[in-house]
């Protein structure tokens, strides 16, 4: 029995139209803690039949049936689907570029989170195009600490009705300290909850109260994170975060493997 990991997202640092009729761009936030574990049985091609066009469009065949446990739950802006679709084509035999993957992800479902890189994080992505739009700097580690707020809300791919953040990622690119990123995160959060809510949301007030350098969201889904210089969680952070009603609390580093 073959078994894959494919590691999730945690929401995004940054997501936005680039322009007031660009793309819908973002830098996610990698987490070692979310995303899935696939595997393949043999004999059984009931799930396998279901991706037959997306394999078949890699070049691959259907073998058996897939078996996922999920590390974090749909709709929670962690890369569920997009991690689906890659654990299917690693268990049948993919070893091809991540780009022609991830564009395949696109055709299949309309939108993907850059799931396949190794350093997601270090690209400004089309998430609706399934292309690198430009590569972007490396970050600072830092520490994450974060949760669920809300209900699950599941990607659109039609919806591209988000703010623009060109000015967000003009100013990512000459940026090179954490709190200079944490800010402009911080930033792209903010313009994303006042355009699309939740109204309630306590990210912005969790972070001023725990002394975070800033804050990130999933643009789309209940993830909700706060950033910290690393070594520099408080205590107190995962207590608070569930105490302002954020559910299945968790640290991560941006370093962790």
């Amino acid at each position: 029995m073959k078994t894959v990991r494919v590691r999730g997202h945690f929401g995004e640092y940054l997501q936005g139209r680039l322009g007031p009729v660009g793309p819908l761009g973002l830098i996610t936030v990698p987490c070692p803690k979310t995303g899935l574990q696939a595997e393949l049985q043999s004999g059984d091609h009931r799930v396998a039949h279901s991706l037959a066009g997306f394999l078949q469009a890699l070049g691959l065949a259907a073998k058996g049936e897939i078996g996922l446990s999920l590390l974090s739950p749909p709709g929670a802006g962690t890369g569920i689907s997009t991690a689906r679709l890659i654990a299917a084509a690693r268990l049948h035999g993919w070893q091809g570029p991540a780009g022609r993957l991830m564009a395949a992800c696109v055709a299949e479902e309309g939108a993907s989170d850059p799931l396949a890189f190794v350093h997601p994080e270090r690209l400004l992505w089309a998430s609706r195009e399934g292309r690198i739009l430009q590569p972007m700097p490396v970050l600072p580690a830092h520490d994450i600490v974060g949760g669920y707020f809300g209900a699950p809300c599941s990607t659109d791919p039609a919806d591209v009705d988000f703010p623009d953040v060109s000015d967000i990622v003009a100013d990512w690119q000459g940026t090179r300290d954490l709190q200079g990123f944490a800010e402009l995160a911080s930033e792209s959060a903010r313009r994303c909850l006042r355009m699309r809510g939740p109204a309630d949301d306590p990210t912005e007030e969790l972070a001023r109260n725990l002394g975070a350098a800033g804050l990130l969201i999933a643009h789309t889904g209940s993830a909700r994170g706060l950033i910290f210089p690393k070594g520099e969680v408080p205590p107190d952070a995962a207590s608070a975060l569930e105490a302002a009603g954020l559910a299945g609390v968790m640290q991560f580093g941006s370093d962790d493997g």
